[in-house]
């Protein structure tokens, strides 16, 4: 199956997942040569038949390894799949060896590739509709994505999404002019790097509750590049003018912004990635039919909270999908 004139799906390529029993996963051939990673979540009983099937995109520094959300989400009937998107964790080693940094693209356009060819192979698996849950930079991909394609998004919801830069107004206008500056003349310069606190909070190996590959998700993060940061302040430049996402929107945040660093229990009970009144100020931007839903005591990734603010975070989205889809 093809979209468009390099848009490459094989036939019969889903093998067994990383995750293991239940999930498989296939390789997307993009234009260019570059690869993207779509996974599915096969229950026991058998996929959702009728609904309208929900692809999960992650954020930076990050991959799906989330599988009680998958079986959260096939748990309602709702057939789940989810994209390492192109540079990222299973996608990451053909990026990488082809020359390309961890993580990064200096275009978000270049992610439509990727979730064109991620509708089309769902699509080959007999579903009708698509619902988009993206999360932090997902959220600003998926969010863009919705407004691109008003005829194939069926829903989206937002986890926590990157809508602008922490920091005052002033901070912020600074780091992007000099972004636009070296993402044009020196691309690959390194601009930041990400505190490690809020990684050791999530991993099992320093005292979390999730376990994940760590060379797909680091601790500290793969360093930011002048180039995809550049990428990313147009896009959210972009949010800021205004979209006009045509299908129901869900912007779930923390209710709180955290520190970008500090003990355990704070960066998992509020949001110490990005700032939260952020979100809240551009969702109304995304087009007529937007629901904000506040998560108390929520990390940056909701479904990665402490109990009982992940299954609130679950089960206010699937709630909401019940009622708008």
């Amino acid at each position: 199956m093809t979209h468009g004139s390099d848009m490459e799906i094989d036939g019969d390529g889903w093998t067994e997942d990383v995750l293991g029993a239940g999930f498989e996963a296939r390789t997307l051939r993009l234009p260019g040569g570059a690869e993207a990673t779509l996974v599915r979540y096969l229950p026991e009983e058998g996929p959702g038949v009728g609904r309208a099937p929900v692809l999960y995109v992650h954020g930076f520094t990050d991959y799906f390894f989330q599988r009680h959300v998958a079986e959260a989400v096939a748990g309602r009937g709702y057939p789940f799949y989810a994209i390492d998107l192109r540079g990222h964790g299973r996608s990451i080693d053909t990026w990488t060896a082809s020359g390309h940094d961890a993580n990064l693209v200096n275009s978000l356009r270049l992610y439509e590739q990727d979730l064109d060819a991620a509708a089309d192979a769902i699509a080959a698996d007999g579903h009708t509709g698509l619902v988009l849950l993206g999360h932090s930079t997902g959220g600003l991909i998926t969010s863009m994505y919705a407004h691109s394609h008003p005829g194939r998004v069926t829903a989206l919801v937002l986890n926590s999404p990157w809508f602008d830069l922490r920091g005052s107004w002033s901070d912020r206008t600074l780091v992007t002019q000099a972004v636009y500056v070296l993402g044009w003349i020196a691309p690959r310069t390194v601009v930041a790097t990400l505190g490690g606190d809020y990684g050791r909070a999530l991993h099992q190996t320093t005292g979390g509750e999730w376990d994940y590959d760590l060379a797909w998700k680091p601790t500290p993060g793969f360093p930011v590049r002048a180039g995809w940061l550049a990428a990313i302040r147009r896009g959210h430049r972009r949010i800021g003018r205004g979209l006009a996402v045509q299908c129901p929107v869900l912007v779930c945040t923390s209710d709180r912004t955290g520190p970008d660093g500090g003990e355990a229990a704070v960066m998992l009970s509020t949001d110490a990635i990005l700032d939260v009144a952020h979100m809240h100020a551009r969702a109304p931007k995304l087009g007529k039919t937007v629901t904000i839903s506040i998560i108390e005591g929520g990390a940056h990734d909701l479904a990665l909270s402490p109990k009982p603010a992940r299954e609130k975070y679950l089960t206010t989205v699937l709630d909401w999908l019940d009622a708008a889809t």
